[in-house]
């Protein structure tokens, strides 16, 4: 018989892998109080990827914070800045990035 599962609480926090990693303290549904952390980490995530190691970004829902940092990381590997958030939406989900701050985010990322 199948149960449905009870809604998770809103407090909920990610579980951890086991395997290295690093976290980005990123409020659900915000953006990090400190530009240069995202920056230096999802920097730090394209050269270890360059060299062959396996990386992956994630949030607990797989919207909002993992496409505001897959737009970021679109425009720090030379996709323009201005369409970041709409390749996103088109070539992961079309609800990435939800909210209008995290929009503002990545627009204020390319000066």
């Amino acid at each position: 018989m199948h149960r449905p599962r009870s809604p998770a609480p809103a407090s909920r926090s990610a579980p951890t892998p086991p395997w290295d990693h690093n976290h980005l303290d990123w409020p659900d549904f915000g953006v990090p109080a400190d530009p240069g952390l995202v920056l230096t980490a999802l920097s730090s995530l394209i050269d270890r990827a360059r060299t062959g190691e396996r990386v992956e970004v994630g949030c607990i829902g797989g919207h909002g914070r993992t496409g505001t940092a897959l737009a970021i990381l679109a425009i720090l590997t030379g996709h323009p800045a201005a369409d970041a958030v709409a390749w996103v939406r088109a070539n992961y989900c079309p609800k990435a990035v939800e909210t209008a701050d995290q929009e503002a985010f990545i627009t204020g990322l390319r000066s």
